[in-house]
C-alpha cells in the first residue's frame, strides 16, 4: 500500500541549494502608490514562499531601463521579470492590447473569468509565442474614470484636434473620432498637461490622479473609463529563464502573481471613494460623458476592433474569443449582478 501511494506522488523538479537574483523593472514611476508597492509585495512574497532562494530587486521605470522599454528588457534578458500593462507592447504585437482592456469591453471580475475560464490565458500564451517572454495577469485598477480635459465634452465633435494621452485601444479611438493619441509615460503626464503638449490625459483613477496632482493642472474631469472598464496588469518573464527555474520556484512566482489580482484591485477600491469625494469637494468639475458622446465612441469602438482583427490574424483569433465570452458573461450578469445594483440604486434614492 506504501509503495503504491509513494509511486503515485509526482516528482518535483525542486533544488534547495540553488539561490537566485533577478530583477524586475516596470512601466511606474518608482513611488507610485499601490501599483509599484504592488511589485515590492510580489518579491517579497516571492523571496519569502522561497526561503530566500529567489530575491527580487525591483526597479521602477527609468531607473535601470526607461518606462516603455520593459518589454525588450525581459525579452533580452537584461531582467527576469517585468510588470506592467500589455497595451503598451501593441506596436510588437497588436494581439497583446486585447489583454489589457477593450474599450466597452468586460470588467476586472469578467476579465478574470475569460482568462482563467475562458481560454484567455492560452490566447495570451500564444500572442508571446515568438517572443521570449511569457505573460500573466499581476494586478487590476477595475473601471477607470475617463480622464483629464482642458477643454469640455458635450459632443463628439469636440474630440477633434485633441491631443489626449491614452494607449491601446482606447487611443485608436480617440484618433477614430478626430483626435490624436499619445502614449507618454505615467512620469511624463503631469508636465505635459502643465506645459500644453497634450490637451487631455486618462490614468487610472480618483486614488492615483489626486496623488499625481492632475487637479492643479486640468479642469475637467470625466467618467465613465469606458476606454478601460477593467484593465488588467501584466508579469512579463523572461521565458529561457523561466524554463530554467525548478518546479516549486515557478508555482512561487505563479500565487505571487495571482496574489496581486486581488490585492491591487482590492486597493484601488478601497481609496477611490474618497479621494473622488475630496477631489469634488477641492473644486474639480467631475462629470458625466453626455449619452450622445458614449454612443459616439461606441461606435467608433467597435469600428477599431474591427478593423485591428481585420489586419492581424492573431487580433482576429483574440477578437472572437473575447467578443463570444463576453456575451456569455453578461447573460450572467444581466440576471444576477445587474439586476442587484438597480435595486441598491433605487433604494438609495
Amino acid at each position: 500500500q506504501e509503495e503504491s501511494q509513494d509511486s503515485a506522488v509526482k516528482e518535483v523538479n525542486v533544488n534547495k541549494n540553488q539561490t537566485l537574483q533577478w530583477k524586475v523593472v516596470t512601466t511606474w514611476p518608482p513611488t507610485l502608490p499601490i501599483l509599484m508597492d504592488g511589485v515590492r509585495l510580489l518579491a517579497e512574497q516571492v523571496t519569502t514562499m522561497s526561503q530566500g532562494r529567489l530575491e527580487i530587486e525591483v526597479f521602477g521605470g527609468g531607473e535601470l531601463v526607461p518606462p516603455l522599454e520593459s518589454f525588450d528588457a525581459v525579452d533580452a534578458g537584461t531582467a527576469g521579470l517585468g510588470h506592467g500593462a500589455a497595451y503598451y507592447w501593441a506596436g510588437k504585437a497588436p494581439a497583446a492590447q486585447f489583454f489589457t482592456a477593450v474599450p466597452f469591453g468586460m470588467n476586472a471580475q469578467q476579465m478574470y473569468a475569460w482568462l482563467f475560464g475562458g481560454g484567455g490565458q492560452e490566447l495570451w500564451d500564444e500572442t508571446y509565442k515568438d517572443f521570449n517572454l511569457i505573460g500573466l495577469p499581476a494586478g487590476n485598477t477595475g473601471v477607470q474614470m475617463g480622464g483629464w480635459f482642458n477643454r469640455e465634452i458635450n459632443t463628439l465633435d469636440d474630440f477633434q484636434g485633441l491631443k489626449m494621452r491614452i494607449p491601446g485601444l482606447g487611443g485608436q479611438t480617440i484618433a477614430k473620432v478626430g483626435g490624436s493619441a499619445e502614449l507618454i509615460a505615467a512620469g511624463e503626464i503631469y508636465t505635459s498637461l502643465e506645459r500644453g503638449v497634450i490637451d487631455a490625459s486618462e490614468w487610472v483613477g480618483p486614488y492615483h490622479d489626486q496623488s499625481m496632482g492632475f487637479n492643479k493642472v486640468a479642469q475637467y474631469y470625466y467618467y465613465p473609463g469606458w476606454h478601460e472598464p477593467g484593465s488588467v496588469l501584466e508579469r512579463l518573464v523572461n521565458r529561457q529563464a523561466w524554463e530554467a527555474l525548478p518546479d516549486d520556484l515557478r508555482m512561487i512566482i505563479q500565487v505571487a502573481a495571482h496574489a496581486q489580482n486581488n490585492w491591487m484591485l482590492s486597493q484601488f477600491d478601497a481609496q477611490n471613494g474618497n479621494s473622488l469625494q475630496e477631489l469634488a469637494a477641492g473644486g474639480t468639475d467631475v462629470r458625466q460623458f453626455p449619452d450622445e458622446v458614449m454612443s459616439g465612441l461606441k461606435g467608433a469602438a467597435d469600428e477599431v476592433l474591427q478593423e485591428v482583427a481585420d489586419t492581424d490574424p492573431m487580433s482576429a483569433k483574440v477578437y472572437e474569443s473575447f467578443r463570444k465570452f463576453q456575451v456569455e458573461v453578461a447573460s450572467w450578469g444581466n440576471a444576477s449582478e445587474k439586476p442587484y445594483y438597480n435595486l441598491i440604486q433605487t433604494e438609495s434614492t
